[in-house]
């Protein structure tokens, strides 16, 4: 599907009236298909999925559809939480474990390696939406720290991101940020 790309600075574009208009949190990623704008990156990969049936990137089946849901979900709420936690550094205690959505940053983690490792991809056989918005986490947690480099993100990263549209997706947008 054709798509133009929009590059945005923290400090100022995504602050303008003209951005905040379409994403009053004034954050990216942020959508306009038609008339229709998404925000939120899982809402995009569920909404894209759905809106471009061809590309076969939402679930088939019952199953694929429970395991799909659960695991972009989990990935929008206890894995960015963890991931956002780990970053600045905070200690999360036993106490306040039961106060998080993540609880403990360890389990959350522990969670997402078996969610990697039990199927091919995490709504099945099959790559999905899902995969999209996982992958980019994992990617994103191990080159900046915040995901130790377990091989079970290893073989799931081979699976996802040397794929053929996530690489001209990359291109795309490597080509961009030299500009």
């Amino acid at each position: 599907i054709e798509y133009t790309t929009k590059i945005l600075d923290y400090a100022t574009t995504m602050k303008d009236p003209e951005y905040l208009a379409i994403n009053p949190m004034g954050k990216v990623p942020a959508i306009k298909h038609g008339n229709v704008v998404v925000t939120e990156t899982a809402a995009i990969c569920a909404y894209l999925a759905e809106a471009f049936p061809e590309a076969q990137l939402a679930p088939q089946t019952n199953a694929e559809r429970a395991a799909y849901y659960r695991w972009l979900f989990f990935a929008a709420g206890p894995v960015e939480q963890a991931i956002g936690l780990k970053f600045i550094g905070s200690e999360i205690t036993p106490e306040l474990q039961k106060s998080l959505g993540c609880g403990s940053l360890q389990d959350t983690f522990n969670t997402l390696i078996d969610a990697v490792s039990k199927t091919e991809y995490v709504a099945g056989d099959r790559f999905t939406a899902a995969d999209v918005y996982i992958g980019k986490h994992i990617e994103f947690g191990i080159k900046f720290g915040m995901l130790d480099p377990h091989s079970a993100f290893a073989r799931y990263l081979d699976r996802v991101a040397n794929r053929p549209a996530k690489l001209r997706a990359d291109e795309i947008d490597d080509k961009l940020l030299q500009a």
